[in-house]
């Protein structure tokens, strides 16, 4: 299921790992205690070393090198609710699927991290790294050997995306018998080993997500065919909605079952309803970046365009900084 990267141009690509079994690293230093590394010390030294600022949000950008257990502390609290995160995935071009969000929250340290698991599947995905207990500089935290635990949006190496949004009314009852899952912690297990939306589902189904302690939360999936989902929980259930047109966009409110019409009375659903339906679907990144700024907010921390297809990644943070990346697609 791994896809070996080979780095190249200016370090934007994810770097090869090995593929043999990798003792953990030595107890952490004072700086912090990491659960989930499960590297020896040459690889906690590249990816530590490898930790670069590149905006001042502050956002840093960081390759992970060697292996961590994504279930490590599997029901560990969640972080407090986002208020307020605006998503869409623009499919009417089937050659150029794209996926987009806003991230809007609170000034706090950020992180472009790029992984690959000798188990899974290489990702780029955007941590806020105030949840690991890391300050604005984090240099040789190892705390950070953390990071692949909280994904708040990524992409993976076969167009696999996947963002959460807060939906106070959400509430998930447990099936006995499932393991609890924290509900941002279920990204990182969706983008490890999804390929598909309908594995992404399969992955939600196998766990009891836990939203005590932080944010209820519904999530929009899309991936490199064309196919997006909204997962929402329900009367305590998860619901699946599959788009029908398109595009499939997600805000805060509750979206499965509701009538059109009276989503788009929330305004940044509105405003990205009405300019999706004008293209039928069909949106480049820089059109989605300006999409993304016609909803952004105050407190918008930074937008995300995902090319499902091309693997292209741009990151635009709350003080204009831009990023890109390339993340060679299997």
């Amino acid at each position: 299921m791994r896809r070996t990267l080979i780095a190249g141009g200016l370090a934007l690509l994810l770097l090869g790992t090995a593929c043999g079994e990798s003792r953990r690293s030595d107890p952490p230093a004072a700086a912090g205690s990491p659960t989930a590394s499960r590297q020896d010390p040459g690889q906690v030294e590249r990816t530590l070393a490898s930790l670069r600022k590149i905006d001042d949000l502050p956002m840093y950008e960081m390759t992970y090198d060697g292996d961590y257990d994504p279930t490590a502390g599997l029901a560990g609290s969640t972080p407090p609710s986002p208020f307020g995160c605006s998503l869409f995935a623009a499919l009417g071009d089937r050659d150029r699927p794209l996926f987009a969000r806003n991230f809007d929250w609170e000034p706090n340290p950020a992180l472009v991290l790029r992984t690959d698991p000798p188990d899974g599947y290489a990702s780029i995905s955007l941590v806020d790294i105030s949840y690991l207990g890391v300050a604005a500089d984090p240099a040789g935290d190892r705390r950070l050997l953390d990071a692949p635990l909280l994904p708040f949006d990524g992409m993976n190496e076969r167009g696999l995306a996947v963002g959460l949004a807060a939906d106070d009314g959400a509430r998930a009852e447990p099936v006995p018998g499932l393991p609890k899952v924290g509900s941002v912690r279920i990204l990182r297990l969706v983008l490890d080993s999804a390929a598909t939306v309908d594995e992404a589902v399969a992955v939600f189904k196998r766990y009891n997500l836990d939203f005590d302690g932080g944010p209820p939360l519904h999530y929009l999936l899309a991936d490199a065919t064309g196919a997006s989902a909204v997962v929402e929980f329900v009367d305590g259930k998860m619901t699946v909605d599959r788009r029908s047109g398109p595009w499939q966009a997600l805000t805060n409110v509750p979206a499965v079952g509701v009538p059109d019409r009276e989503l788009r009375q929330d305004r940044r659903y509105g405003v990205l309803a009405k300019e999706l339906d004008r293209t039928g679907g069909v949106v480049d990144a820089p059109g989605a970046l300006r999409l993304l700024n016609a909803v952004r907010q105050s407190h918008t921390r930074w937008s995300v365009t995902y090319g499902l297809r091309s693997g292209e990644v741009r990151v635009v943070t709350a003080g204009g900084g831009t990023r890109d990346y390339r993340l060679p697609m299997s």
